[in-house]
Parts: C-alpha cells; sequence; structure tokens
C-alpha cells in the first residue's frame, strides 16, 4: 500500500479517521494524505450575490485545519510520512479526485454538516458509492 488518504474538516469524526488513518499508513508503511476540501458557498441575499470578501477566511481556515492535523500525526505516529494539503471544491468531489492515486480512504462517519439523525454525512456516502478504492467509515 502506497497513499492512504484521509478527509478532514475538524470535526470530532474528522478527528477521530485522522487518528486512524494515522495508525493505518504506519502499519503499512504508506504515505498518508490529509486533505481539507473548502468551498465559496453559493449564497443569496435579497440584495444579489454576497461578495466575494466575505468568504476569503474560508480558504485559510481549510489550510489551518490540514496544518493541525499534520501535527497531530507527528504527535501520534512520529514515524510515519505525510503531508495535508486544502483543496477547493465540494468535499466529496474532491476525496474522490485525490483518491484516484489513492489504496485506501479514510472518513469520518459525520462532519461538520448535516441532521444529528442521519447515520452518514452526504460528504461519506458520496465517497463510499464513488470511490475508486476501497473506503474505511470511522464513527
Amino acid at each position: 500500500m502506497k497513499t492512504i488518504l484521509v478527509g478532514v474538516d475538524g470535526s470530532e469524526h474528522g478527528e477521530a479517521a485522522l487518528a486512524f488513518a494515522a495508525e493505518e499508513a504506519l502499519l503499512r508503511g504508506a504515505h498518508l494524505l490529509i486533505v481539507c476540501a473548502w468551498e465559496n458557498p453559493m449564497v443569496v441575499s435579497p440584495m444579489g450575490f454576497y461578495p466575494a470578501e466575505m468568504f476569503e477566511g474560508l480558504a485559510e481556515n481549510a489550510r489551518s485545519i490540514a496544518e493541525v492535523a499534520v501535527a497531530r500525526v507527528a504527535e501520534l505516529q512520529p514515524l510515519g510520512t505525510c503531508e495535508g494539503k486544502a483543496v477547493e471544491g465540494h468535499p466529496a468531489a474532491v476525496l474522490l479526485k485525490e483518491a484516484e492515486q489513492a489504496d485506501m480512504i479514510v472518513v469520518g462517519s459525520r462532519g461538520r454538516g448535516g441532521f444529528a439523525n442521519l447515520l452518514l454525512g452526504s460528504v461519506t456516502q458520496q465517497v463510499v458509492h464513488h470511490a475508486p478504492c476501497p473506503v474505511v467509515v470511522v464513527r
């Protein structure tokens, strides 16, 4: 196994997925690729579209989440190799694109969005149904 991809979003479920993926990467001698996706929301007001400046912090927030995840992996598995990146786009689409070169995807069962009564988040469902490689869903 060469690459394990893990999706993170700063949520508790994302943290659990990260811990699992870090351990798997170390056990399998795989490179860990940590991805945090972000996108500008399409928000319309009565006055028209909101200016892009309102959402400038989204990219920086995603980069910060990825950096924190890399630092966390260094604590959990100091002998492993990993890289983190923030990618613009819908989270499911980003993870599926990044998974084209991965041997496994690890995601949390739920992320920041969704309704409390859903068993799996919508991003997780999309990844499970469309991934080109095995997917591990961590509760």
